[in-house]
């Protein structure tokens, strides 16, 4: 990969701003693998993830039009890339667990929690069983610190779905993750 006769990239009105894609990975690896590590929960996932966003920019280096910064694009095709590997997993999870859909995971107790690194477990765990949507929202709401607005354009829909995405993913979590209310001292205030 020669990475010095690439196409210029133009990310502002001025004019082109010529930029190799190691100068592209350089500057975006960090942003791009703290994104895919937030998506996927783990280590592995997230480097194979990023690794694909940057194969994929690379490829679609030329199509990149300017109408937003580099940045916001490298992040829409993190999040695409991540959504459409979720849901191939999903479906090969499905297949390979059909024969399994006795078993009740849920019938299993809650531990205690013993150290903010078990809290931080329980999380990730709380946080993959919250569907790719919710998930997706969630993160760049929550953890990237963008606005609704923001993240309604980085997902491509409208502000009222991320709204009621958030909803449901802090919804779902305060469920999964009740057990620790009264550890943390996170009492519920009882309505007058």
């Amino acid at each position: 990969m020669n990475d010095t006769c690439e196409p210029p990239v133009q990310e502002n009105p001025i004019g082109p701003i010529h930029i190799t894609f190691r100068e592209i990975v350089t500057e975006y690896q960090r942003s791009v693998y703290g994104l895919a590590f937030e998506l996927t929960g783990n280590h592995h996932d997230a480097e194979d993830l990023s690794q694909e966003v940057f194969i994929k920019v690379y490829r679609s280096l030329d199509k990149f039009r300017g109408d937003s910064k580099l940045y916001s694009w490298i992040y829409r095709i993190t999040v695409n890339t991540f959504l459409n590997k979720k849901q191939k997993k999903t479906l090969l999870f499905r297949k390979l667990t059909s024969d399994f859909s006795d078993v009740d995971p849920g019938s299993m107790s809650e531990p205690a929690l013993e150290t903010p690194l078990l809290l931080k477990k329980h999380l990730a765990s709380a946080m993959q069983k919250l569907s790719k949507s919710e998930r997706v929202a969630f993160v760049l709401r929550h953890k990237q610190d963008l606005s609704v607005k923001d993240v309604a354009k980085t997902m491509e829909v409208a502000e009222g779905t991320v709204k009621s995405l958030l909803h449901r993913a802090l919804k779902k979590l305060r469920k999964d993750l009740h057990f620790y209310k009264e550890e943390l001292g996170l009492q519920t205030i009882q309505s007058r």
